[in-house]
């Protein structure tokens, strides 16, 4: 049995340095695991480290939660908390921080380190630089020498005045690496944290914006740059060896990574993602040997064993595969493996070293100084692109937001005693502030509420016939985006009245999933043609594959998609979003409902009804919810349409997207207006104590509108087109309402349109909101979904912009789930 002293550098406010070696007996000293059971002599303590680690971070970040900061800090928090200035000199900071307590955290932080770095890895897209635009790729270059400019003198001007301080000159960083202080302190402020500024973007509801697009595209450039400067900076760092042999070699290693393994290794991965044959003990052995392989490598060249866990994420293949392996291992990964590295980080923080010091306010003055490099460094680039002030101010806030690699280089720089504790101190503690104020500083300034009082009124009814109509159509799949362009190609665009169309996929958050489509957010539209195999090409690129057959069945139609990801509880904003920043007129949803084998309805995902319930509630322009029921997969362009016309702005918008689709040579329409009478015109009881004067005058308002509109239909499109048929029927019940509509049933029309109407009041309609299981369609809509109906016609429901600000306050803002989940 042999005994091996471990040293531990501790550094204390009395001594200078205070060295604490740990004695260890090991009985298998000739061996690969020298010592003993190691989980089950420490197992109980590490559980309650990592135990520790996730309840406080997590506790952290709920509160942190409304003002959207990302979990890192939460996490560097968590470890903050059991610093001499919090918990560290308690009971509690004293168990789980005894000497070998500090061994744990300290080895299985490097495993979480590992575990981060590759899926940052992964979630790079090595495509994306083929398309960055010049745009981007010089603000990320002035991001880079003006903060590293400013950042150096910043640094000049500290030395300048803790050289003469007592207590610093225990700890002045030795005169050998004074180079290389100036070089880690200025990396550290240069870099950008990628995958912590998309998730950010994410949550502000900016990823789609220009400025988020902007801003993620040059994150992505500023990441790459430091990490390849950090490459060669750590060689030059280490003692001995030979740092130009070590940069060389690593360099080599990359390009042969990327272009010799990563071709043979995406091949074997992708044919077995596409036959769905993938083992987790195969995935499992894929991903760490590839890690431990690559890790060792660069750490052999003297580099740093996370360059090669980062280099093999980067090489592995994005899209299904990537999608995978967040599935499986990123809860586990970022919420407890890789918090423990950032926990770490946070003990490290010894704001009692910096505190007493002489020139404390200096060291202020420096932090609050550090926010201003990489601002100044975007106002200039965006002011050669013409670009508003707000814009540059704003990137380059976001550009501050730090992550995993300035932590490393700085953890780095601090365990080689390249930067005392001092300078580590003042740049980790800008860099966490850059990180906490950046979120909080741009919610300010692109307050998602005051860009929507921004948008102007915009609907179907109110455009011009020669005017361009901007769809935005959602979806969630491509089945319903096949759906989604059956509609579309009938609503006649021409040279005259063309028609843009902007294709959505709605994708929930997942974690850290975030960035494997933020970086396709630049990608063109136009990513295959029809004809190419959809099982080759991934969900985001099939559905634009589907949405580009119009844009080549008819000319005078544009097409752009995007992805929008968020929480479901909130990509409503997102919606709005992108619909205020296309200056839509319409936002086109699918239902939550899809035609089953045997005709009837079923549920494809529950939440997505809640998801155009919020929709519905406040947009900033029109929308209409669509449910298919079989025209997405026919091959007829012509068809025949029913449109019904009871009165009110819903029904005038479904009156105005009919009107658009009237002038599609060879389909037949049919428009039907119910006029009520009798007991179907009375006000609903529970209604009629607020029934005011001013009702009963909109109410008359409402009814010339709608005649105005209708002789106006009848006159420009029903009197000169053999094909369009103009109808009336009376209806004084409820029960001559559903005879009606089975009448209609018995037709078989290819699509229904019928407005929401959010603002009737009649009886007639009151007594239907009981059995009404899908506000969302509104009365009429409900009883043609059902399964009592009888009929195979889609339907397509139309809410006009204006019915929201007379909606009755009888209609619920949103009814809770069905048992069955419907």
């Amino acid at each position: 049995m042999a005994t091996t002293k471990v040293h531990h550098l501790h550094k204390s406010t009395k001594t200078p340095t205070a060295t604490l070696c740990y004695e260890v007996s090991t009985s298998n000293a000739n061996r690969i695991w020298k010592n003993g059971a190691v989980l089950e002599d420490q197992g109980q303590l590490l559980c309650l480290q990592v135990a520790y680690t996730v309840f406080t971070s997590n506790l952290f970040y709920c509160i942190l939660k409304p003002l959207r900061l990302p979990r890192i800090v939460a996490e560097i928090l968590a470890g903050f908390t059991l610093s001499p200035l919090c918990l560290g000199h308690t009971v509690i900071g004293k168990t789980l921080l005894n000497p070998i307590g500090v061994l744990n955290i300290e080895t299985y932080a490097n495993v979480g380190l590992m575990c981060y770095v590759l899926l940052s890895g992964l979630e790079m897209n090595l495509d994306t630089f083929l398309r960055i635009r010049k745009k981007a790729i010089s603000i990320a270059i002035a991001g880079i020498i003006v903060p590293a400019a400013i950042g150096a003198g910043l640094f000049a001007m500290l030395r300048q005045f803790y050289e003469k301080s007592a207590v610093e000159s225990h700890f002045r960083e030795d005169e050998k690496y004074v180079i290389e202080a100036y070089l880690f302190w200025s990396l550290a402020l240069i870099v950008t944290g990628f995958p912590v500024l998309a998730r950010m973007l994410t949550d502000l509801k900016l990823l789609n914006t220009k400025l988020g697009k902007i801003t993620l595209t040059t994150a992505m450039i500023s990441d790459t740059c430091g990490w390849f400067l950090f490459v060669i900076l750590i060689p030059f760092s280490s003692n001995g060896g030979k740092p130009v042999l070590s940069v060389l070699s690593t360099l080599l290693f990359i390009l042969v990574c990327i272009f010799v393994v990563r071709p043979i290794i995406n091949r074997y991965i992708n044919y077995k993602t596409d036959t769905d044959t993938w083992e987790t003990s195969q995935l499992a052995g894929v991903l760490l040997l590839g890690v431990i392989v690559c890790s060792y490598i660069t750490d052999a060249f003297g580099t740093h064993a996370i360059v090669g866990a980062f280099v093999y994420g980067l090489i592995l293949p994005n899209g299904k595969f990537a999608d995978l392996v967040m599935a499986k291992v990123d809860d586990c990964a970022s919420g407890i493996i890789s918090s423990l590295f950032f926990f770490r980080i946070g003990l490290t923080v010894n704001l009692l070293m910096v505190a007493p010091q002489k020139y404390w306010p200096l060291m202020a003055l420096v932090i609050v100084l550090l926010f201003v490099p990489k601002v100044l460094s975007t106002l200039l680039a965006t002011f050669f692109f013409n670009a508003s002030a707000r814009d540059g101010v704003g990137i380059g806030l976001l550009l501050n937001t730090k992550g995993v690699l300035a932590v490393i280089i700085l953890n780095i720089a601090w365990d080689r005693k390249i930067l005392s504790v001092v300078y580590f101190t003042i740049m980790l503690s800008a860099a966490f502030l850059m990180t906490i104020l950046a979120p909080i500083f741009i919610s300010v300034m692109y307050n998602p509420r005051k860009r929507f009082e921004m948008y102007k009124l915009r609907t179907v009814q109110k455009l011009r016939p020669e005017t361009e109509l901007r769809i935005l159509a959602c979806v969630h799949n491509v089945r319903q985006a096949a759906s989604m362009v059956s509609v579309l190609r009938n609503c006649n665009a021409t040279r005259i009245s063309p028609m843009q169309v902007f294709g959505v996929r709605l994708v929930e958050f997942k974690g850290r999933a975030a960035t494997l489509f933020a970086t396709h957010i630049e990608q063109p539209s136009h990513v295959g043609s029809p004809s190419m195999a959809m099982s080759s090409l991934t969900e985001s690129e099939s559905i634009a594959s589907a949405f580009n057959v119009l844009a080549e069945l008819n000319h005078a139609v544009r097409v752009d998609t995007t992805d929008a990801m968020s929480v479901y509880e909130t990509i409503h904003e997102d919606i709005y979003s992108l619909a205020q920043q296309k200056l839509t007129s319409l936002v086109l949803l699918p239902f939550h409902k899809q035609a089953d084998v045997e005709g009837g309805l079923e549920t494809t995902k529950a939440v997505y009804k809640d998801i155009n319930m919020n929709v519905l509630r406040n947009p900033p322009c029109s929308v209409a919810t669509f449910l298919d029921r079989g025209i997405g997969s026919s091959s007829r362009v012509n068809m025949s349409i029913l449109t019904l016309f009871v009165g009110g702005p819903d029904d005038r918008e479904a009156l105005a997207v009919t009107w658009r689709m009237a002038g599609q040579p060879g389909m037949q329409l049919s428009v039907v207006r119910i006029v009520l009478y009798g007991e179907a015109t009375d006000v609903s009881l529970k209604d009629e104590a607020q029934w005011l004067s001013s009702d009963i005058m909109d109410e008359e308002k409402q009814k010339l509108l709608d005649d105005e509109y209708l002789n106006s239909f009848r006159l420009k499109m029903v009197h000169n087109n053999d094909f369009i048929a103009y109808s009336e029927e009376e209806v004084g019940s409820g029960e001559e309402l559903t005879s009606l509509m089975h009448e209609f049933a018995k037709d078989d029309y290819d699509l229904i349109i019928i407005g929401r109407g959010n603002n009737r009041n009649s009886v007639v309609f009151s007594n239907f909101l009981e059995w009404c299981d899908n506000p969302e369609l509104g009365i009429i809509g409900d009883i043609v979904a059902s399964s009592n109906f009888g009929s195979q016609s889609s339907l397509l429901v139309v809410q006009q912009y204006e019915s929201i600000a007379i909606e009755s306050t009888r209609w619920p803002r949103q009814l809770p789930t069905n048992s069955d989940g419907s």
